[in-house]
C-alpha cells in the first residue's frame, strides 16, 4: 500500500488539532451500536494501544503450538482523525514471536476495550460480550519505505518511548495484513466482518 506524503507540512496543524481534541471527544463519544459491527471493529482497534498476538511457535519444544504474546500497536495518532484501521507494530528479530513469524507469518491479533476506561466504568468483566473485543486473522508483513513514515507517526505518537529503544536491536515497522475479522460486542455470538466492510467505514 502506497500513500503520498506530499503536503504533509500543510496538514500538520490539522493533525495537531485532531490529536488535541481527541481526548475530549473520546470521553464523550458513544461506541458504535451492536448492529454496526464493522464500525465497532474500527472503533475498538483505534481505542487500543496494545493487543495479544498469537503465532505458531517455531521454538524448540513448542514447535507448532499456539504462542500468544503482548505487543504495542497503533492504527494512527490518538483522536477521531487518526485511525486508518491498519494495525502497525514496531518489531525486532530478537523478539521470540517475531522469530516464529519468520517461519510462518500467519497470526491472529486480539484487541479489547478491557484496556480502556469504558469497561471499567460500566463494570464489565473482560469476558463480558459488552466489553467488546475484536479478533483479527492474517499475517505480519514489513512495511515498504513509502509506508514507514505513516507507521512511525502512528506508533511513536502513542508510544513515545519507542524512539529511545536500543538502536542495535534493528527495529523495523510492520503491519498486520488483515484477512478475517470477528467481532464480539453483544450477546448472541461472534459477528463476521470482511476486510472490505472494515476499511470502508469510519470508526
Amino acid at each position: 500500500m502506497s500513500v503520498s506524503l506530499a503536503g504533509r507540512g500543510a496538514m500538520a496543524p490539522l493533525l495537531l488539532l485532531c490529536a488535541a481534541s481527541g481526548l475530549l471527544l473520546a470521553a464523550v463519544a458513544a461506541i458504535p451500536p451492536p448492529e454496526e459491527a464493522a464500525r465497532m471493529a474500527r472503533y475498538v482497534l483505534h481505542s487500543c494501544d496494545w493487543g495479544a498476538l498469537a503465532t505458531l511457535s517455531a521454538q524448540e519444544g513448542l514447535r507448532g503450538r499456539p504462542f500468544a504474546n503482548i505487543f504495542s500497536l497503533s492504527d494512527g495518532p490518538p483522536g477521531p482523525c487518526g485511525g486508518s484501521g491498519v494495525p502497525y507494530l514496531y518489531l525486532t528479530d530478537m523478539e521470540i514471536s517475531v522469530q516464529d513469524l519468520e517461519v510462518n507469518s500467519n497470526a491472529s491479533l486480539t484487541v479489547s476495550l478491557a484496556q480502556t476506561p469504558y469497561c471499567r466504568k460500566h463494570r464489565y468483566d473482560p469476558q463480558n460480550p459488552l466489553c467488546a473485543h475484536i479478533i483479527f486473522v492474517g499475517s505480519i508483513v514489513k512495511v515498504n519505505d513509502s509506508e514507514a513514515d505513516i507507521a512511525k507517526k502512528a506508533l511513536f505518537s502513542r508510544h513515545p518511548e519507542m524512539e529511545n529503544w536500543p538502536k542495535d536491536h534493528n527495529w523495523f515497522f510492520a503491519k498486520f495484513n488483515i484477512t478475517n475479522i470477528w467481532v464480539l460486542d453483544y450477546f448472541g455470538g461472534l459477528k463476521i466482518v470482511t476486510p472490505e466492510e472494515y476499511y470502508s467505514v469510519k470508526p
